[in-house]
């Protein structure tokens, strides 16, 4: 009632395939780069830093596990540490899962306001 035959069969036809690539291309491109400067870039940057971290670490060295146990670093080897969590008891712990190795002078936050 609304469109004529002639309209109707030309909306159904095949679209021309050069077209719509040239079209396509700059927007999938700015998609990609958007992608890469937001997502990939800065998990690349924070898995650098952590590979730093793990390379610096030393003996003695108060370690934040992935699992959110403190410890203090007592021997390293290429692939695990060992971590002594209370007084006499040694974890062994692969280094990948430390999260955070935290330095001498950091001040621990008060549990209680002294008033």
């Amino acid at each position: 009632m609304f469109a004529t035959p002639a309209f109707a069969q030309a909306a159904g036809a095949a679209p021309a395939a050069g077209g719509d690539l040239l079209t396509m291309l700059p927007m999938m491109l700015v998609l990609f780069g958007a992608m890469y400067f937001f997502m990939i870039r800065p998990q690349s940057q924070r898995a650098k830093q952590h590979k730093a971290m793990l390379a610096g670490l030393k003996r003695n060295d108060t370690v934040v596990l992935s699992s959110g146990l403190i410890g203090k670093v007592t021997r390293i080897e290429d692939a695990e540490i060992m971590v002594e969590v209370a007084t006499g008891v040694n974890v062994r712990v692969v280094k990948a899962m430390i999260a955070e190795v935290r330095v001498k002078g950091e001040p621990a936050p008060a549990n209680d306001a002294k008033s």
